[in-house]
């Protein structure tokens, strides 16, 4: 792989600006940012009134904890523009979630907010050795979904050539790959590894792209995956993270010369992490649910919202800004089986130890009489069909020893698990909701 470190001169001076630097911007944009919410958006004036705390109480940056959460139910019950903060009229773009789990979720970018969102993924994509000039693939979803749009405008900032691809098309984009040889794609985890079958079932080696690197978010991923894509690819894999709420991808990421987990945008998203369960603002370095404030956007702020990411902060490396920890997983996605916490990318890591298996899986939860039970679907590498009774068991075993669940595996053909365009659906549970 060749070295993408970025040249030290092109980073902006609070990218490596000192801590009492960074904090003092922090406390200035926060000041703004809760009385910006208080006075433009009832929710928030409602919320802070209820808790009995008003902006002027923030002094410093530890006050924030006297503020009180912002959930995901509350931007559905002010579906769909009780959250803006402007009026309509001065709103330049809209991006809503799926609403696969009730109403989505709106979020409303003034011209400012957009132009912001660029600057982070552009800086997001500098930190994983992209530069201006570079072809970038974007394979991630257009439309209300955040991630197109948002790695569009970011690579069009830092000054790179988009190639606006989406999601789908399998056929086309190993194609397409092959025939405009762009340096950086950009893609969910599980979309890369639907590529990858792709170029192996059309007989192309997928070393002989011209990828330098991988910039992946949207769903967890593993440091085996990771190795597993770099390897394929003979390309730097590396993580971003965002969420639409919060503004869309480029909140964070992983810079290409340390790999060591993401670096926050902290001029723009101040990070917390709290125990899920209590509320508690946790020191830095124990893992918790991770919550956001935004500090300087407009259309939309956003107060201590619960990501239901599960992470911790750790201290600045390549640059000054504090690091999250890769996402373990999230507190509401977690399987309770039989008494025992489980996510699905403990599983995944228990796949990828099998030799035999591919990287794809889902997970079927059932109730047998008052008995949950669990069923692994995973799928068989081409030419290891003899082995699959043994790759079973293998799974079986690992699962029980490491995960500690017994489980059900079933060992399907190349293709039998079914794939995603996006997301991958990685749990399936089919247990009464009693």
């Amino acid at each position: 792989m060749k070295d993408l470190t970025p040249d030290r001169s092109s980073l902006e001076p609070i990218e490596i600006a000192s801590r009492d630097e960074i904090e003092n911007l922090q406390r200035e944009r926060m000041a703004w940012s809760l009385q910006h919410a208080y006075d433009k958006v009832p929710h928030y004036k409602k919320a802070f009134d209820a808790a009995g705390v008003h902006p002027g109480d923030f002094k410093q940056l530890s006050d924030l904890a006297k503020f009180p959460f912002t959930v995901k139910q509350d931007l559905r019950d002010n579906y769909p523009f009780g959250m803006f903060a402007v009026p309509e009229k001065e709103v330049a773009r809209v991006h809503a979630s799926s609403g696969t789990t009730g109403k989505p979720t709106v979020v409303g970018y003034t011209q400012a907010d957009v132009d912001l969102w660029a600057h982070v993924v552009a800086r997001s994509i500098r930190a994983s050795g992209g530069k201006p000039g570079d072809k970038v693939h974007v394979a991630y979803g257009y439309g209300l979904f955040t991630g197109g749009l948002g790695a569009h405008y970011g690579a069009e900032k830092l000054g790179c050539t988009v190639i606006p691809v989406s999601g789908g098309m399998t056929e086309r984009q190993v194609t397409l790959l092959q025939d405009f040889r762009p340096e950086i794609i950009m893609v969910t985890p599980s979309y890369a590894l639907n590529l990858l079958d792709a170029f192996r079932d059309a007989g192309v080696d997928p070393r002989d792209t011209n990828l330098d690197v991988g910039i992946f978010g949207a769903e967890p991923w593993t440091p085996a995956m990771r190795s597993e894509i770099e390897d394929a690819f003979d390309m730097h894999a590396v993580d971003i993270y965002g969420l639409s709420e919060i503004i869309g991808p480029g909140v964070a990421n992983e810079c290409v010369e340390s790999k060591d987990g993401l670096h926050i945008w902290e001029d723009f998203f101040y990070p917390e992490v709290i125990n899920p369960e209590t509320g508690e603002v946790l020191p830095d370095g124990e893992k918790g649910e991770l919550v956001f404030t935004s500090l300087t956007k407009q259309a939309c702020p956003i107060i201590r919202y619960r990501t239901r990411d599960l992470t911790r902060l750790l201290p600045g490396t390549a640059r000054s800004m504090r690091r999250m920890e890769k996402v373990t997983g999230r507190s509401d996605d977690m399987i309770i089986l039989r008494g025992v916490n489980v996510f699905p990318t403990q599983i995944e890591e228990q796949v990828l130890k099998v030799p035999g298996l591919a990287p794809h899986y889902q997970l079927q939860l059932d109730r047998d009489g008052r008995m949950d039970t669990l069923t692994v679907r995973v799928e068989s590498l081409p030419g290891t069909e003899s082995e699959r009774d043994t790759a079973a068991r293998q799974l079986s075993e690992h699962i029980k020893d490491v995960v500690g669940v017994s489980s059900t595996v079933e060992v399907g053909a190349t293709g039998s698990v079914a794939r995603s365009q996006g997301k991958a659906v990685r749990v399936v549970d089919n247990r009464p909701k009693d």
